[in-house]
């Protein structure tokens, strides 16, 4: 089987997607209970969006001739725990440059409107209540990034026209851009006790899994804002709700752990929170920035070339 015979698996209609290579055996599979073939036979599966991480997976094991394994979004933790189902040397690929700019977007708009009141408004409309007041402005505040790849730059350039006092960026290893340094984590106890808001875009994975529990949070000063955009298990959920009941911290979430957010759960209705439901990269923005990405993948992928955006290659 070659490259330009194999059959390739999409979420979408082949015939919706413009720019594939011709070749390849297109088949729809977007986590219905049948395959449309025989996965022995797949050779390039993009794993159907949103979907949880039981149908992401459901295939792998089947998946005996299976080169590429693209995801839609930029996590990969929905898919990682089945990557010992798969054959030595498949890529896994995620979909950098698809979400940043509607995860980007959402981050603004969960910082405004915490910081500006708008749940209190939404509450006040409708019962007719006039709550007018004043609130925080992100004007002269200090943002500390956690997680600086494509999505927390994306987020930088959306917050350069708010006069924030200054941004600060953390990743997984320190260097420098053109807006000045990214610190590693080792320098959070510093970092924190000057962020008035902590923005989470980092991947999940064992260095920041619970990587937010007590300590992080007694770090950030009285009245800071928690945003998390990231994947909710960053999150120590238990030591966040300490400090929400307590008045001290607020938070704008919009992953939680666990999720979806069970009706009963005390983070629903615990003081000075926002939550949405996992929706940051959900926008009318997603298909064509993932249609796009899935025909330059597979022009090279038929061509023989290397891939792009490849995070791990199983072993």
């Amino acid at each position: 089987m070659t490259a330009t015979t194999a059959d390739v698996w999409l979420p979408f209609p082949a015939e919706e997607i413009d720019g594939l290579p011709d070749g390849p055996n297109y088949l729809f599979w977007n986590g219905g209970p049948d395959f449309p073939a025989d996965p022995a036979d797949c050779a390039y599966y993009v794993v159907p969006y949103m979907q949880g991480p039981e149908v992401a997976q459901r295939p792998l094991a089947s998946m005996t001739s299976v080169q590429v394994v693209q995801t839609l979004s930029a996590g990969i933790d929905h898919v990682e725990p089945g990557l010992g189902l798969l054959p030595a040397g498949v890529r896994l690929c995620n979909a950098k440059g698809v979400h940043e700019a509607s995860t980007a977007e959402l981050t603004l708009a969960l910082i405004l409107a915490s910081l500006r009141g708008f749940p209190g408004f939404v509450h006040g409309q409708d019962k007719e209540e006039w709550r007018s007041g004043f609130y925080p402005a992100l004007a002269d505040k200090s943002v500390l990034i956690v997680g600086y790849g494509s999505i927390g730059s994306a987020i930088e350039d959306r917050l350069a026209p708010f006069e924030c006092a200054r941004v600060a960026r953390v990743a997984r290893s320190a260097r420098t851009t053109a807006r000045g340094p990214v610190h590693t984590l080792d320098d959070l106890p510093a970092l924190l006790p000057e962020a008035d808001v902590v923005i989470l875009s980092t991947p999940l994975n064992p260095s920041t899994q619970g990587l937010v529990g007590a300590d992080f949070l007694a770090a950030m000063p009285d009245g800071a804002l928690l945003v998390n955009v990231a994947r909710g298990g960053v999150v120590d959920t238990k030591a966040l709700l300490a400090e929400l009941e307590s008045g001290r911290l607020r938070a704008a979430l919009d992953v939680t752990d666990p999720e979806p957010l069970p009706q009963g759960h005390p983070l629903w209705h615990a003081p000075n929170v926002l939550i949405t439901p996992h929706v940051g990269g959900s926008t009318s923005a997603f298909e064509p920035r993932a249609k796009r990405l899935l025909a330059a993948q597979l022009t090279r992928f038929a061509a023989g070339e290397p891939v792009r955006n490849v995070v791990v290659t199983t072993g």
